[in-house]
């Protein structure tokens, strides 16, 4: 093994079920030792299947899958070394929580006064001191996978998998055991590559995050990177909110691009080598774009109506009709003095160049 390799690699790997329908397609990806990678996309992206592979529960269709720089090809899921966490919890109903958490360690044939001490080391780790004799069913939800993530921990493993381990959980617990999961990881400095569906889960717990897409990675970039840098449309859409408006691109300088939309010209910040004249969609997130009553103020401004507000507690959210669409949205804070805008009113909106990008269109 190369002790300077990526923890994990994905080399070239693919995968289907069928022989016309690629599940996961071209995928090569680096993880390092000690970081915390969330795979995340829409359901059926891909990305639970390529857990599986490294998992060892489904093989690769071509490609080759490395861990500490070898192969693992042939290896069963049980020689791997690996913990894998699951959404449905997965425990023994008939084992008490010490049972269930040894039944790993007496597998790996551990002697029984070791097999104690380590069972003792993963309640404390997730907080459970003094529920070892109790029985699954005796646990609420959230124990219940505080209990999974202690069993796929107690063997020490320095790589952890985690497959949608906190969708059944109400939003209270998941960002509970969100932080819980995080401070392990820190603690420990395990490898992690969880599966998720939830953007807002993704931003909170990762190192970096990789964004899937009908079986291949959009991008991977590090959670702040993603939201605010967006290499591709369907990236743009995809983490947090964006107003995407189709357009044409008129002339480029130093970065910076003029582009056409709706008969209105928008100034925003050039990606991926579009030439003049080729169709782009300008993103801009809801945050970013002000308000006012009063022109001349704000760069990229224009004319719009109000079509509606809504009360979100920390922020308004205002529908605004404008470049061709009744649905674009600025977020603004809820704050004394906010300007009392109403439906029906006309408003000056603007953003910076840079607050905006004109992405490839055939990306979306």
């Amino acid at each position: 093994m190369n002790g300077d390799a990526p923890h994990i690699e994905y080399i070239g790997v693919r995968k289907r079920y069928d022989r016309s329908n690629w599940v996961v397609s071209d995928l090569d990806l680096s993880v390092e030792r000690g970081e915390f990678l969330t795979l995340l996309g829409p359901s059926g992206s891909g990305k639970t299947t390529c857990l599986m592979m490294l998992a060892g529960f489904e093989a690769p269709s071509a490609g080759e899958i490395r861990i500490k720089g070898a192969p693992v090809d042939g290896l069963p899921p049980d020689k791997r070394g690996i913990g894998v966490v699951f959404q449905n919890y997965a425990l023994f109903p008939h084992m008490t929580v010490g049972g269930n958490l040894a039944f790993p360690l007496e597998v790996r044939g551990m002697a029984a006064t070791e097999r104690r001490e380590r069972v003792e080391r993963a309640l404390a780790l997730v907080r459970m001191e003094g529920f070892g004799d109790r029985r699954p069913g005796q646990l609420s939800g959230g124990q219940q996978q505080r209990i999974a993530i202690a069993r796929a921990l107690v063997f020490e493993p320095d790589l952890v998998l985690m497959d949608e381990p906190l969708g059944a959980l109400d939003r209270r617990l998941r960002e509970e055991l969100q932080y819980e999961i995080r401070r392990i990881q820190r603690q420990l400095g395990v490898t992690v590559v969880y599966v998720t569906h939830d953007q807002q889960e993704a931003m909170a717990m990762s190192d970096r995050v990789a964004v899937f897409r009908a079986g291949r990675i959009e991008q991977v970039a590090a959670p702040e990177v993603l939201y605010e840098e967006p290499q591709r449309a369907f990236v743009a859409s995809f983490i947090g909110e964006n107003n995407l408006l189709p357009g044409r691109i008129l002339s480029i300088n130093k970065g910076v691009c003029a582009v056409e939309v709706d008969g209105r010209q928008i100034e925003a910040a050039h990606i991926g080598g579009l030439p003049v004249g080729a169709e782009a969609l300008v993103a801009i997130r809801p945050e970013r774009v002000r308000i006012t009553r009063e022109a001349g103020q704000l760069a990229n401004e224009h004319e719009a109506q109000v079509e509606d507000i809504s009360f979100l507690g920390d922020h308004l959210r205002v529908r605004l009709s404008l470049c061709g669409t009744s649905n674009f949205i600025a977020k603004i804070p809820n704050i004394i003095g906010h300007g009392g805008i109403l439906p029906g009113d006309t408003v000056q909106v603007g953003w910076a160049a840079l607050d905006c990008r004109a992405l490839d269109v055939e990306s979306n």
